[in-house]
């Protein structure tokens, strides 16, 4: 095989992973995939149509993350936050969000606020539907779309992950149909960025994490295998 063609097949191999690594990552954070939920090597092999070592990288990746759990003799299973991580998450994010409204209210301009609104239409919409999946997708990306205003990448990455990580403290310890954020509290927190009052909005962007925490149940449910064949349905290679 020629460098040229070893390098197309590298590259090749790379998406496919990429691919399957973005496919448990939303899986996993749109609650398609519960805390708990065992992530068998052979069937997802199976299912996306690779080895079991590239599932390995991918799961290895979700691990690095804090998305996965790998434990010797037991497999790969769904992270599940305890009470002490699910609180210290949300506490993280207080943190970073709140410290960061003042570099989104100096940079924040009327297409940020359209964009923002956008979202919360289609926020509105998948509630309304009780897509929880899509409820729970729009609710995160208001989050991180608000801290991107800022114009600080490190800090949105940082975000991201804290907002992936929050969707598996709501699936552990939320109610069953408690999916995301409340919309009318990103809708109050749009209001106070376009009057550009910094110290109301970040004490309703506090509110609105203490909110989050209070409505957490802290009790555990039994969970079952997934239907792997059905949720990644498409994606093993002809």
């Amino acid at each position: 095989m020629s460098n040229e063609n070893s390098l197309q097949a590298a590259a090749a191999l790379q998406d496919k992973d990429e691919t399957i690594y973005q496919s448990l990552m939303t899986a996993i954070v749109e609650h398609q995939l519960l805390p708990g939920s065992k992530l068998p090597e052979e069937a997802l092999a199976e299912v996306f149509g690779v080895s079991r070592t590239g599932i390995r990288k991918v799961l290895q990746r979700l691990n690095a993350v804090q998305m996965v759990t790998l434990t010797p003799k037991r497999g790969a299973h769904v992270a599940s936050p305890t009470v002490e991580e699910a609180q210290a998450i949300f506490r993280t994010r207080t943190l970073l969000e709140v410290a960061n409204l003042s570099d989104v209210l100096a940079h924040c301009q009327s297409p940020h606020l359209a964009a923002l609104e956008a979202i919360i239409r289609q926020e509105q919409q998948a509630h309304e539907a009780y897509d929880g999946p899509a409820a729970i997708r729009y609710s995160a990306e208001f989050h991180i779309q608000l801290q991107a205003v800022s114009g600080n990448p490190v800090l949105t990455e940082m975000v991201t992950r804290l907002s992936q990580r929050s969707s598996l403290v709501i699936a552990t310890w939320g109610s069953p149909w408690r999916q995301g954020c409340r919309c009318n509290d990103h809708e109050q927190l749009v209001d106070l960025l376009r009057k550009k009052d910094l110290q109301a909005l970040s004490a309703a962007l506090t509110h609105h994490f203490e909110h989050i925490v209070d409505s957490l149940c802290f009790e555990r449910a039994g969970v079952c295998l997934p239907d792997f064949a059905r949720l990644f349905a498409g994606h093993k290679e002809a």
